[in-house]
């Protein structure tokens, strides 16, 4: 039997600036699947993440997965798998509009 882990790095946190999920550890998992949960999304404001991977948790680097984007217009769970990745990973949340302000749950599944 193969051995899964779902982590929920950010539970329902409200952002108003762009920021980054904690690192986490993922030695040993083989595949690595991001959902992003938009629970309230204000104005114009639209999430771009990006996730990101590291040999030691410190410094960061894209991996050329496609960011996940979510808007009013996109749906409110957006998914991005991840393989061949080091030791750590994160996502690296961006946000845009006038006033941003988004209310998301991150969620990191894996798999070995």
């Amino acid at each position: 039997m193969r051995r899964f882990f779902t982590a929920v790095l950010e539970q329902g946190n409200t952002f108003t600036a762009d920021t980054a999920t904690e690192p986490y550890e993922v030695g040993w998992a083989s595949e690595a699947r991001w959902f992003v949960r938009a629970l309230a999304l204000d104005g114009d404001t639209e999430i771009e993440a990006t996730p990101e991977l590291s040999p030691d948790g410190l410094v960061w680097c894209e991996d050329g997965t496609p960011p996940l984007r979510v808007s009013a217009r996109t749906p409110a769970l957006v998914t991005a798998e991840q393989r061949g990745f080091g030791n750590w990973l994160r996502l690296n949340i961006r946000l845009t509009g006038g006033a941003p302000r988004a209310k998301v749950i991150v969620y990191l599944a894996l798999k070995e």
